[in-house]
């Protein structure tokens, strides 16, 4: 049974901080694509940083240089490092993993492509 939950998310103030986790269970990391996307009721999805199973991230143009996607393969665990919080970052965000082996880039780029995906945590900036 697989299982993506996130955590982390909260409300912060415009050039804060956050760091988002998510843990995964009934499946291994290896060669698997994740990713975090973003997504508010009834607005379209918007990936936001993504990882190839060999560790190469990729992030949109909104989010370089602020956000930064890692993981933890031994312990299941992604993670979105967010800094320099802009209220336009305010939002739903997800976790989600797919097996195809997609590149970072076009991991980022599909972001409804994801197999599987947790419940969502809020990030509110003000």
């Amino acid at each position: 049974h697989v299982q993506l939950v996130e955590s982390g998310g909260g409300s912060v103030q415009a050039g804060g901080s956050l760091r988002l986790s998510c843990t995964a269970s009934g499946f291994t990391f290896d060669d698997t694509d994740m990713g975090w996307f973003r997504q508010a009721p009834g607005k379209e999805r918007e990936g936001v940083a993504s990882i190839a199973g060999n560790g190469n991230p990729a992030y949109v143009d909104a989010v370089k240089g602020r956000f930064t996607i890692s993981k933890d393969n031994a312990h299941n665990t992604l993670w979105l490092e967010m800094n320099s919080l802009e209220p336009e970052d305010t939002d739903i965000y997800y976790c989600g993993a797919d097996h195809s082996r997609r590149t970072a880039p076009q991991a980022l780029a599909a972001p409804y492509a994801y197999r599987y995906s947790g419940r969502g945590t809020q990030v509110t900036v003000s």
